[in-house]
This record gives structure tokens, sequence and C-alpha cells, in this order.
């Protein structure tokens, strides 16, 4: 066996060590310190790296980096999805469509239009800073909107949105790649292009979440049952590779998958208790230790020199990004939905939480491993965007909804989570 390869398996182990290690005290710490634990990824990213003291340098290990952030996005996605009660959502999917769709893609046109005239980089760059940036965070969102007694209708859409809009985003951003690669634009093409990407995605993602769940099921066709979490993961791997390998997003089949997954009743599929409980656990192990490798590769990555030239104009590119683009959004998209009812103090509320997170991190990492013009200059605003908003609109999630009259008496527990 080649020496060399011998080094680079024994340094990537000792990588991986420290980064978990890390990762596993800097989540206690955020629990203490009452700030969001992948800030504290970030920066710890930034001082092991090669900015600060040099300890982690991750650039021979192109290929696992990709892998880590095209695996993690795809899983993450697929636990968004498992998220997703059917039931609940019917009564605000108009919204949620809307916000997840038209709203991703009308936040990314102004935080694009924005990032061009304050950076004086090429549009399409710019474009693709905004889709990058423009899905808000589920792994953050989810857990925590679990904790606030705020209506049942807003809490499932905030969840929900987050979900969607992760998959809508990788969808926009990767439509907007392949211009900058050679493509051609087409205003007609492009949106059939994405109708058909996504659809692809979802009935891809639905068959083999589908016979996935089958597989496991309590029933005649539970061949596999008792391997609950392998076959989770087995599913989104094949769900992804079968959906690139035609041309329609892994990301939506991950994420359909994740839907499958999390309304079994509808499809009467019956999973063992046990095996149910351990898929549980794997799960949150698994996207605990993702959201560590993703967010701390993020901070190694940075390039503070491009930071350090540009940091003054990618803050007036946040500030827009946060009170004009997202507002926007919202105000062109959510009225519309009539039948939800919203007021205008639910309408604000939605208008102010966006926060960025793990999907951005991974595509920003994404476009530097793919050696995309501006990657860098893409990365660098959006790790500033994820600590800002994560930092100033996670942690006054709970007094902004105080302040606007939102909370409600936790009359009963609204099942969020579900298998």
């Amino acid at each position: 066996m080649d020496v060399n390869v011998v080094e680079q398996a024994d340094n990537l182990m000792r990588i991986l060590a420290i980064i978990i290690f890390l990762g596993i005290v800097l989540t206690k710490v955020s629990k203490r310190i009452n700030i969001p634990d992948v800030v504290l990824y970030i920066a710890a990213g930034v001082i092991v790296g090669p900015a600060v003291l040099n300890i982690i340098d991750f650039s021979q290990f192109g290929t696992i980096n990709q892998l880590i952030l095209a695996f993690g996005a795809a899983y993450i996605l697929f636990d968004g999805g498992r998220e997703i009660a059917v039931s609940v959502l019917n009564e605000v999917k108009v919204t949620v469509g809307l916000l997840a769709t038209v709203g991703v893609l009308i936040s990314a046109i102004v935080t694009g239009f924005f990032a061009w005239q304050i950076l004086h980089i090429d549009f399409i760059y710019a474009l693709l800073l905004g889709a990058v940036i423009a899905s808000t965070d589920p792994s953050v969102l989810v857990p925590l909107f679990k904790n606030m007694n705020i209506s049942p209708k807003l809490k499932q859409t905030i969840i929900s949105e987050s979900a969607f809009n992760d998959a809508a985003g990788a969808i926009i951003t990767f439509a907007v790649v392949g211009i900058v690669v050679g493509g051609s634009f087409s205003l007609g093409g492009s949106i059939l292009d994405l109708l058909k990407t996504a659809g692809g995605g979802v009935l891809v993602g639905a068959v083999v979440g589908y016979v996935g769940n089958q597989l496991v099921c309590d029933g005649k066709f539970g061949v596999c049952r008792g391997f609950t979490a392998e076959m989770a993961i087995a599913s989104v791997l094949g769900a992804y590779v079968i959906s690139l390998s035609i041309g329609v997003s892994g990301f939506m089949a991950a994420f359909t998958v994740g839907m499958i997954c999390g309304n079994k009743s509808m499809f009467n599929i019956k999973v063992v208790e046990e095996s149910h409980v351990t898929h549980a656990i794997f799960k949150d192990v698994t996207i605990s230790i993702i959201r560590m490798l993703i967010f701390m590769l993020l901070g190694i990555q940075m390039n503070f020199g491009i930071i350090a030239q540009y940091w003054g104009e990618a803050l007036l590119v946040i500030v827009a990004f946060v009170f004009l683009a997202r507002p926007i959004s919202v105000l062109l998209t959510v009225p519309f939905d009539r039948k939800a009812k919203w007021n205008i103090r639910e309408i604000a509320y939605l208008c102010w939480t966006r926060e960025t997170g793990v999907i951005p991190a991974a595509l920003a990492g994404m476009l530097i491993t793919m050696n995309i013009p501006n990657a860098e200059l893409i990365s660098a605003v959006t790790s500033m965007a994820i600590i800002i908003t994560l930092t100033f609109q996670a942690s006054t999630a709970k007094y902004f909804a105080k302040m606007l009259g939102l909370e409600v008496e936790p009359l009963k527990k609204v099942a969020i989570e579900l298998d």
C-alpha cells in the first residue's frame, strides 16, 4: 500500500477526532452561554484552521470534503422531510409552497441585485450568492420552535418552510451553476428545468422512500425489518444517486424520502417500535456529527484575505438580505394565502424568521470544491450571514414572539416530530 495513502488516512482520522471532540465540548458550552452551537463550530474551525493555529488543513481532502457536504446536506434534508406533518401542513400549504419556491427565488434575486451593486461582481455570480443563502435552516429552526409556545399554524409554517426551501435553494443554486459553467439562460427554459428537476426528484424520492419503508415494515413485505436506520441511509444515498444519474434533484429526492418516512401512517406502514427508537437515536447522533463537520469545515476553509477585503461590503449585503430581501419575499407571497388568515403580527414575525445554516454552508463549500469563480467570496459572505442571522435572529426569536403577543398557552403538545 502507498505510504502516502496511509499517512493521509491517519491524518484524516486525526482531523475527524479533533472536530468531533471539539464539537462535543462546544455543544455543551453553547447550552451554558445561550449561543447557537453552529456559531461556535465556525469559530472553532477558524481557530484550528490555517488562518490561526494551523492544526487542521483540509485542502488535501477534496473528495472527502465533497462527500461530507453532499451526504450531509442530503441527510439533513431527509431529516427535515421527516418533520413535515402532512395533516397539519394542509392548513398552510399555500403559504409554505409560495415561501419555499417563489419566496426563495425573490430572496435570491433581491439579494443578488444588492450583491451586484455593492460587491461589483458579475450579476450571475451575485445571483449565485443570493441563491446560496436564500434558504432557512431546519437544523436550527426545528429544535428552536419545538420549545416555543406559539400557534401551531405559525410554528408548522416556519418549520415546513425551512425544510422545503432548502431543497428549492439547492435546486436554484445548481441551476445558476449550470449557467456559470457554460450554459445559456432562458427564463421559460429555466422554469421548465426547475419544475422537471424538482418534480423528478420528488418522484424518485417517493418511489425509493416507499419501497425502503415497506422493506422494514412490520408486515409481509418487511424482509429487512429491524434495520430501519440502515435502510434510511441506503434510501437517502440511493435516491440521491439515482436522481443525479437521470438529471433530477438529488436533494429534493432525499427530502421526499424523509416525508414518506415521517408520514408512514398515510401509507399504512408500521415499523417495529424497537427499530423506531433505534432509528431516532441514530438519526440524532448522525445529524449532530454532520453539523459539527459542515460548520467547522466552513470555518477551516474561510479565506480571511477575502473577508478582510470585503467585510464592509459583505455586511451591507447581509443587512439588505435580512431587512429587505426576506420582508419583500414574505410580503409578496404570504398575503395571497387567504385561507390561512394571517394577521399583521404573524406576517411581521415571518419577516424576521430567516436563520441561515447548514444547507447554505454545504452549498458554499461545494462551490469552492468545484472551483467556481468568486466561490471564496461567496463562502465568506455565507459565513458572515450564518453567524449574524444565528446570533441575532435565533437568539431573539422568543423575545420577538413575546413582543408581538404571539405566545399562546401550552394547552396541549402539538407533535412536530413524527416517525
